[in-house]
Order: structure tokens, then sequence, then C-alpha cells
């Protein structure tokens, strides 16, 4: 049961693939609006639900030896028992501690999209504490995060797991291409493979802070996260990108005062787990074998908000410590500024307007991981709509090019389909000029 597809990945297997036609405009309109109020009461006590969440487990983790020198209140007096059910009070607080961990790093990112209170500089406040704590330069990854979200699944601009291309792997051209010619690029054993994927899950989110793996390519090797001068960033953020470099530092430095014992036991390990946790659903949320990514001739918003999965991410726990952040991601790439709490209602709403455009995948999570892992490898250099192939150099799904010849001849236009009010006629003469400011004025307020 554990290693086996969803059949919501078998059935888009089966159905050669299709941009969707709806239009931005249908899917806001389905959402009420009420849904898209934040609740500034409710956005404080989740942060301070987490903040006692890891107050509570630190509380508990050094309480820990105590017990154990204590023979656990005279109950468990033999050496081995002791070993063992101390070994397992120090799991569960790293467990926990690091779900509360991503939690938190679910909260900071809230913070980044301003959905959490009204005021921009209370969020920036928020965000910049939790993520500080967590070693993550906040306003650095809101920067490029922001970015990702502007520009999700397109091959020039978006900014977050761009996938490699055949060029970049060296490979010959697709038609003369053999069997032993993607072996000598992609044959590993399992034991190596699961090495790598230990790397990537234990380490990924610094390998991309340091090095932007798996980022953009329009920028140069060696660009990273902490540089103000980044090509990341604009003149302006420089500023915003040093005092992120500064909140890291502030708690590195606390750390140290701590010592040792409490940066390995405490901190670190559990560190380790939200790293994996991050680098697991953000991967996961745009890296399936099924889900295409788009160049400028067929990339809309609207396209590539629906390149995207929801996954039941660790059932209940991935919804109650995430945030809801892996259950409902497609509504928020359509929704960046709605509270995430508001998530499973709103993603009820678009899915009633996406049908089968909306992607679900209820694949176990780790066997999902090591799926995508292992098949999404790379793309072609060419095409417009491309979807990622194995190491046979073969795509699992087909894309259906009648359909998209066909969108094409009724005048499909990025523009129109992410349009969300009416388009506007140009005005000749006296209102094509000095009345222009007037109407729009007129129709921002009365019309739209």
């Amino acid at each position: 049961m554990f290693f086996r597809n969803g059949p919501e990945y078998e059935a888009r297997l089966k159905k050669p693939f299709a941009p969707p036609t709806v239009t931005l405009k249908e899917i806001h309109d389905a959402v009420p609006k009420h849904l898209l109020k934040k609740d500034e009461t409710r956005a404080s006590l989740y942060v301070a639900r987490d903040i006692c969440f890891a107050l509570f487990l630190y509380r508990f983790a050094y309480s820990i030896t105590p017990w154990a020198e204590g023979d656990f209140g005279g109950y468990v007096t033999e050496g081995w028992q002791k070993m063992l059910l101390k070994a397992s009070m120090w799991c569960f607080y790293w467990w926990f501690q690091g779900l509360v961990g991503a939690g938190i790093f679910c909260l900071g990112h809230d913070a980044g999209h301003t959905s959490l209170y009204e005021n921009n500089k209370v969020n920036n406040t928020v965000g910049f504490i939790l993520h500080s704590y967590l070693l993550i330069p906040y306003y650095s990854w809101r920067s490029t995060h922001h970015a990702h979200h502007k520009a999700t699944a397109s091959m020039e601009r978006d900014e977050n797991y761009v996938p490699y291309t055949r060029s970049q792997f060296k490979l010959p051209a697709e038609k003369t291409a053999k069997k032993a010619d993607y072996e000598e690029i992609f044959e590993e054993t399992p034991i190596y493979t699961l090495y790598r994927m230990f790397i990537m899950q234990g380490f990924g989110w610094w390998v991309y802070l340091a090095q932007n793996t798996m980022g953009s390519p329009m920028y140069p090797p060696g660009t990273n996260h902490f540089n103000p001068y980044s090509p990341l960033f604009k003149k302006e953020q420089r500023f915003t990108i040093f005092m992120s470099n500064l909140g890291i530092t502030s708690m590195a430095c606390i750390l140290y005062y701590l010592g040792k014992e409490f940066f390995f036991w405490y901190y670190l390990i559990p560190y380790i787990f939200v790293n994996h946790w991050i680098v697991m659903f953000t991967f996961l949320h745009h890296s399936d074998p099924t889900i295409p990514h788009y160049r400028k001739g067929e990339w809309s918003f609207l396209r590539g908000a629906t390149a995207t999965v929801d996954r039941p991410l660790l059932g209940w726990m991935g919804r109650f410590f995430f945030h809801n952040i892996s259950h409902d991601h497609v509504a928020h790439h359509f929704f960046l500024r709605a509270p995430f709490y508001n998530g499973p209602q709103i993603t009820k709403a678009v899915k009633s307007v996406l049908k089968d455009d909306y992607n679900y995948d209820s694949t176990p999570t780790f066997y999902a991981l090591y799926r995508s892992f292992t098949q999404c490898l790379f793309i072609e250099d060419e095409g417009e709509i491309i979807f990622y192939k194995n190491r046979d150099g073969v795509a699992v799904r087909e894309l259906q090019e009648s359909v998209v010849q066909e969108i094409k001849a009724k005048g499909w236009n990025p523009e129109e389909q992410d349009r969300l009010g009416r388009p506007r006629k140009r005005l000749d003469g006296f209102w094509g000029f000095w009345g222009l400011p007037i109407w729009n004025w007129l129709v921002n307020t009365y019309i739209l």
C-alpha cells in the first residue's frame, strides 16, 4: 500500500494533457469574498500557539535527563529500559519540534504574503522574527518567493525548482540518444539514490539559499540569498537583505551563547527535520511527472498556478502543524493574501471551476518524493509545453497537441485569461487625454 500511486495520479497518466481554458476571473468570482478577509486575532493565536508548542517542547527536552537520572520516578530502573525510554523521549522531541519549526516557517511564509495582518509592517515584523529564529533570511526569501508566484512553472522566469534541460546534462539529441547515453548520466545504485535524497532533504534548503540551486537559470553561478548586491535583488531591496543577514547573525549569536549542548541536542537535530519538511513540500508542489512546465509562448499566470499539486502530507498532522500549506497549495497560488485557515473552503471553490484541471495526489507522500526525485530528471530544450523525462529519456504523460492547436485557433490570449476586470477601450479626442484620469477613476470606483 505504501509503494503505490494514488488513483488521481494514475488518472492523469491515462489522460493526455491539455492546458486549462478557464479564466482567472471565473476562479475569483467563485470564491466568496469573506474567505479572503483576515482575522487578526485568529492569526495571532496561531502564532502564539506555535511559539507555546516550541517552548513546551524545549521544557520537555530539558526534563529528559533529570527524569532518567531519577529512574523516571522509580518506575523504570533497569539500564536498557531506561536507555530505550530516554531515546524514545528524545525522538519524540525531535520529531514534534521539527513539525512545530516547519509550522513556524509556514506562518513566516504567510506573513511574507501579508496574509496574517492588515498592516504590512506587522506582517514583516512577525515574519522577520519567525524566520530569523529558523536562520532563514526573511526579506531575501520573500523577494525571490514573490517572484516565484508571479511566474510559476515558467521556464524563463520562475525562481524555484526550475527543471534541468537535456543540454545541461550534455545528452545527445533526442533522435540520436541511446539507452546507454541515459544510463551513463542517470544510472546509480539505490543506496546512492537514497544518499542524494538525504543530502537534498537534510541540507537542500541551505544549498538553495547559498547557491540558488534549481533557481532561475537567468542568474550567473555563485548567485545567493545573502549578498545584498546579488542579481536576485533590486537596488532598493539591499538594506532589507542586510537586515535579513543581521537577523540570522543575531540568532547564531544566541545559539553560540546557549552552548554546544543546546545547539546540537535541542536545536540542530529538529532543525534538520525542519529543512526536510520545507524541501519536501515545496519540491512536491511543483515537481511531478504529470505536471507541465511552460515556455513563454504558452505560459499564463493561470496556467502556471494550476501547475501545482495538492497533497495530504502527513494527514491531520500536516494540516495541523503545517497550516494547510500542502493540502491547499493550488488555492494559495490563486489567492496569495487569503488566510491559510480558510484554505479548505477556498480549495472547494477553486476545484468547482477547474474541475479536471485541479491537481490532487493521494500517493503516500514519501513514495511520491522518491518517485519525483527519480523520475523528474530533465526536460527538452525545445517545446512550449513540456513534461519531465525519466532516466530512460521518456515523459510519462503526453501532450494533446490537437487540443492545444484548437485553443490557439480560438484566439487564446494569456492577458485575456489572466484578466480580472473588463477590458478598457481607448478613447480619442478630449476624453482620450484630458478626460482619461477622470474616466479611470469613475470606472475603478463605480464599475470594477
